[in-house]
């Protein structure tokens, strides 16, 4: 959903007042995430948490879901943004600051029914064009996975094929594995 207002500057979005769901700003516009529904934050929680199980103790990267991240002119929310350690600023006291101004490592989204898979899928290769190595884009409604990388062609996954995953992220999982997450009674 895009908020009609007069156009703004990234610097006049980003002092606004939070939004619920998160707003973005892509090219001038600020749009409104749509609310994720029961599918979409079950499978948006059970990802963070097969990626941070593998990446946060050796402090190779951490899953962040609904991090604000703003380069490249636009400010975007992807569903899951996964930083590699050395990406993550910490203040004095160890805590990561607030203001992520790189694109994420790993970007991952979730299409919702309301969603425009087009304009999702502009979103991940903005992120590619600014030093992210992966995109996902999940469907649940068709149980597949688009896996973009920054040079080769998108892969399409579904089923028994193994989702592509950064190299030095040491986890292997296949289209089925994800979406089986969303079974919570057999």
């Amino acid at each position: 959903m895009t908020i009609a207002t007069g156009r703004l500057t990234l610097e006049e979005f980003l002092k606004l007042p939070e939004t619920k769901p998160a707003s973005e700003y892509i090219e001038g516009e600020i749009i409104q995430k749509p609310l994720p529904k029961t599918k979409h934050s079950l499978l948006r929680l059970k990802a963070c948490n097969e990626i941070n199980q593998v990446t946060e103790t050796p402090k190779i990267a951490y899953a962040f879901p609904e991090l604000q991240c703003t380069f490249g002119g636009r400010s975007i929310v992807p569903d899951i943004a996964v930083l590699l350690w050395e990406q993550i600023e910490f203040d004095e006291s160890g805590e990561p600051v607030d203001d992520v101004l790189i694109a994420p490592y790993w970007a991952i989204e979730i299409l919702s029914p309301q969603q425009s898979s087009n304009r999702v899928t502009k979103k991940i290769i903005h992120c590619l064009q600014h030093n992210c190595q992966l995109g996902w884009l999940i469907d649940p409604d068709d149980r597949s996975i688009l896996a973009f990388l920054p040079n080769p062609q998108p892969q399409f996954c579904e089923g028994s094929d193994v989702v592509p995953v950064p190299e030095m992220i040491p986890l292997n999982i296949t289209a089925e594995q994800v979406f089986s997450w969303l079974r919570m009674q057999q």
